[in-house]
């Protein structure tokens, strides 16, 4: 078997410019790639690089010629394994760039087979949860509207970005103008842990579920002190970036958040779920701002997760792709008859 493959650039504008307590984005940039058989068949794998990580889309135009190479070189998309090794001695690092790729390998194998990804592995869809919808950090007034305007929509489940001066007052909009909603946070490493845990004690009165990332990667025992103090369950994003963080962070909250362009690939992705699970850990796949030819992927994840924030599609203004059903939170895995992840440019 032989394989061709490809990648493209894509600037994706968003619907409202998107801002958490880092900055501020109103475009996302992501690298699209393409593995084909012999037959025709094309798998699609998106990387939406964050600098955060180091990873820039310029950094992954660089790297995915030689990762390309790698995938020709092993030439079945079948052997899954021998490619995320292939693509691991060709860069170490670059997770977002080898997710791309890893992504477009597993919808060609599934596709070649004629089933979605998520059958593939034995999931039961019924057992996905809904996906949260993001509210980005905002004047009070906006945050309201944008809170108004999600749960018209049909989203039960919304999550706030804060690390402002304004937690409190933003917290009360939303709560206001969603009494219904199922109300998550993420500080995005904003507060102090003595900040955060004074915040827990509120934001629990206004019956949000947990509290995502409240202070820095950098300090694991700030986090500790947070988790062991905090009236809300803890869940870690940026201080959980491969299977390897999971024991380190197992006695510092009780949720894991992934996300695959942090992993670099759907099998670390599946390694850390599992990893996850050994420590005891309640689990999250999250998402940058992506198109759908990786969030399709990342559904495809959802059985086996108990939340889901995997709504960077819907942040977008258009995609050039379609993926799996996410209209109003609920991810319809079974109610597509679509192989692969469910990535597919979005004019077939």
């Amino acid at each position: 078997m032989s394989l061709e493959t490809g990648f493209e650039r894509v600037s994706l504008p968003l619907a409202n410019p998107f801002t958490i307590s880092r900055g501020t984005q109103t475009a996302a940039e992501n690298v699209v790639v393409r593995v084909t058989d012999d037959a025709g068949m094309t798998g699609v794998g998106g990387a939406a690089p964050s600098a955060h990580y180091g990873e820039t889309a310029d950094t992954v135009e660089a790297v995915l010629p030689d990762l390309l190479d790698a995938v020709e070189r092993v030439g079945d998309p079948h052997a899954l394994h021998a490619v995320e090794a292939e693509l691991r001695g060709v860069v170490n690092g670059n997770p977002a760039a080898r997710c791309a790729v890893s992504v477009a390998v597993h919808d060609l194998a599934a596709k070649r087979l004629g089933v979605p990804l998520y059958r593939l592995w034995g999931l039961d869809p019924s057992d996905a949860p809904k996906t949260s919808f993001t509210v980005g950090l905002d004047e009070t007034d906006r945050v309201r509207e944008k809170a108004v305007d999600a749960v018209e929509a049909g989203h039960s489940v919304l999550k706030i970005k804060l690390g402002t001066d304004r937690d409190r007052e933003l917290i009360d909009a939303v709560r206001d103008a969603a009494p219904d909603a199922r109300l998550r946070v993420d500080a995005n490493e904003a507060w102090t842990p003595k900040e955060a845990v004074a915040k827990s004690a509120w934001l629990a009165d206004r019956d949000v579920e947990f509290v995502e990332q409240p202070v820095s990667a950098d300090d694991p025992e700030g986090l500790r002190y947070v988790y062991e103090r905090s009236e809300l369950p803890i869940a870690a994003d940026e201080s959980c970036v491969t299977a390897a963080d999971v024991p380190a962070i197992a006695d510092r909250c009780d949720v894991a958040n992934l996300k695959l362009m942090k992993t670099g690939g759907l099998l670390e992705a599946r390694r850390l779920i599992a990893a996850a699970r050994a420590h005891g850990l309640e689990v999250m796949c999250g998402c940058m701002v992506e198109s759908n030819a990786s969030i399709a992927a990342a559904a495809q994840l959802a059985p086996l997760l108990d939340y889901a924030d995997i709504d960077g599609s819907l942040l977008l203004a258009e995609d050039p792709y379609e993926g799996v059903d996410l209209t109003d939170g609920a991810i319809r895995l079974d109610e597509q008859d679509l192989a692969g992840t469910g990535a597919r440019p979005a004019s077939e």
